[in-house]
């Protein structure tokens, strides 16, 4: 039997995070350590409001797994649902094999890997001169990506950021508060100034109207994909894809995923919720492959963990043997 052991964390935030959604000022992650005796490894994952998840309903179904005898990555792709509380056991299972082995993750699932990828760094949703000063201070991002809100200070808040750091390239999340109406008026003025992908504009459950719109700017789903079942829904409606680990339950079904996506003609975004190195780690094998890359989630943090991810002038090295994998 493996030893299965889980716990929530509270990680303050440098400033408060604001999308559609609401804003937080921590980041509250579940972390899973799994021991074979001999070896033990760690996965974490983000229970979120969104999707009706807590840290308490994770860290019971991550219980529920306990009594599983000989437990391992395919039988909890059948045990439980895509989500956080399957993305953190994944993530542990695929870390203790990794240090059994004494290879890399990279190296057991095959993945090619780039040992350096540029991410974009988020801008979080506020007032046009707040979001432009955030820009200013981080003018020497390559790649920054905007919250908006669906109400009619978005435009002016592309436009302050695009004036305080101008070399930078723009992606934009609106978190599923556009309507229609919103969409068509904005989009013509974003691909004027230079917005190259557009992020999940309307809700999961009404994108259907994504099918009647022109896509100057390509768009992306995001809360719409969660896992590989969902590709024929998205096929007429998106270009690109945001592949998160706590959408997708974890790195086995999210190798599965971009695979597909990638055979049905999709582009792909590798993409974090906020949290630590130890959440990113995973997702940065995938980004060596992905056409975007937004794991940024512990820059936002007041501190990281030991054996943190590095971050150099925008762009993230692999994770240590120290943090996973």
């Amino acid at each position: 039997m493996l030893i299965i052991e889980a716990q929530e964390e509270i990680w303050p935030l440098k400033q408060p995070f604001r999308i559609s959604r609401g804003s937080r000022t921590k980041a509250r992650v579940v972390v899973v350590t799994i021991s074979d005796g001999q070896h033990s490894g760690r996965g974490e994952a983000v229970p979120l409001a969104r999707y009706k998840q807590s840290a308490a309903s994770v860290l019971a179904e991550i219980e529920s797994m306990k009594s599983v005898p000989s437990l391992n990555r395919q039988q909890i792709q059948h045990l439980l649902s895509a989500g956080a509380a399957r993305n953190a056991l994944d993530c542990a299972l695929w870390d203790v094999e990794a240090k059994a082995s004494g290879k890399r993750v990279w190296e057991l699932a095959n993945i090619p890997i780039v040992r350096a990828v540029e991410t974009s760094f988020t801008i979080s949703l506020n007032t046009p001169a707040a979001m432009a000063t955030a820009a200013k201070a981080n003018a020497n991002a390559p790649i920054l990506k905007l919250k908006l809100g669906g109400d009619n200070l978005d435009l002016p808040r592309v436009e302050a950021v695009h004036e305080a750091a101008p070399a930078a390239r723009l992606l934009i999340d609106a978190n599923e508060s556009w309507s229609p109406s919103h969409c068509r008026n904005i989009v013509p003025a974003l691909n004027g100034l230079g917005v190259e992908l557009i992020e999940q504009p309307f809700p999961a459950n009404a994108d259907e109207v994504l099918e009647t719109l022109d896509h100057p700017v390509p768009v992306c789903a995001d809360e719409s994909c969660h896992t590989s079942a969902d590709l024929r829904r998205l096929t007429n409606r998106y270009e690109v894809l945001n592949v998160k680990l706590d959408k997708t339950g974890g790195l086995t079904e999210a190798l599965l995923l971009s695979e597909r996506a990638r055979e049905s003609g999709f582009k792909l975004l590798i993409g974090c919720m906020v949290c630590t190195s130890l959440g990113i780690a995973p997702a940065r094998l995938l980004a060596s492959a992905a056409d975007y890359v937004d794991l940024d989630g512990p820059l936002l943090l007041a501190g990281d963990r030991h054996h943190r991810l590095s971050y150099q002038a925008g762009k993230i090295a692999l994770p240590s043997r120290d943090l996973w994998g």
